[in-house]
């Protein structure tokens, strides 16, 4: 729900230049190299094993099934999926990656697999007023390249922005006192900080946010856009196929206790 905004406008030259070639070797692929971060419990982190794990590296696994096609799970700090992805390094993006306008004009994405809102978390007992004049001053904490920094940025413009390299490290800063609030995808702050012990005394706070234009229609995989009419084809249908025949809703219950099933 990392729901997220890579600053990938200057591979947009590069988008469509793939060509014929790219396609065939896209309809012949055995094995799909998956861009994933790792850093975004409980959509995907490392494990004690050294391994990927989490909601959306069992839903890849789940729409590699569907494909009958081997995964390869990547990681790759969130702000160099896409640069990884223009320069073949991976072949999709699975990573809480929004589907956005900015984002559309670089890559190609399936049908949204997931969608929640972004929310702000601080200390319990928080009274602000959740404006531009109200949050003037204040510290918010999003993450680096995702769609909460792009958003501050664009709206609490006389707030004091501080960018992380990861979400957890901005959580870390919110325990600490060195940042009033943080930004970030409702499930995120849920199942990634307010379960945890290090979110006693911090609760959710402020609006709802889920603005189309900055918070996108939901997640979906990301794609090279000369790969879209053959693997976007793919990964729909295994989207399709995933959610029809209850693996999806299965994963969800497994990691949640709420429904992220997009809205028909």
């Amino acid at each position: 729900m990392q729901k997220r905004h890579l600053l990938a406008i200057a591979a947009i030259a590069v988008a469509g230049l793939s060509g014929f070639s790219a396609q065939a070797q896209t309809a012949d692929m055995k094995k799909i190299r998956i861009g994933v971060e790792g850093a975004y419990p409980p959509f995907s982190e490392v494990g004690k094993d050294g391994k990927v794990m989490g909601f959306e590296i069992d839903l890849a696994n789940a729409y590699c099934a569907e494909m009958k096609v081997a995964c390869e799970m990547v990681q790759v700090d969130f702000d160099g999926l896409i640069p990884a992805l223009q320069a073949r390094k991976i072949d999709a993006i699975i990573a809480s990656l929004s589907i956005t306008p900015e984002r559309q004009k670089a890559i190609a994405f399936s049908t949204p697999y997931y969608n929640t809102p972004a929310r702000f978390v601080g200390k319990a007992g928080t009274k602000m007023d959740f404006t531009p004049a109200g949050l003037k001053g204040k510290k918010i904490g999003v993450q680096r390249g995702t769609i909460h920094e792009t958003y501050a940025a664009a709206v609490f413009k006389d707030s004091d922005i501080k960018r992380y390299a990861t979400q957890d490290q901005a959580f870390l800063d919110l325990k600490a006192g060195r940042i009033d609030l943080t930004l970030a995808d409702l499930v995120a702050i849920d199942q990634g900080f307010l379960a945890k012990p290090d979110g006693k005394g911090f609760t959710l706070v402020g609006p709802v946010y889920d603005d189309v234009k900055y918070f996108g229609t939901g997640s979906g995989v990301g794609m090279r856009k000369a790969d879209e009419k053959v693997l976007g084809k793919k990964f729909n249908d295994a989207i399709a196929a995933v959610s029809a025949n209850g693996t999806f809703k299965k994963l969800n219950d497994k990691y949640f206790p709420y429904d992220l099933a997009p809205k028909k």
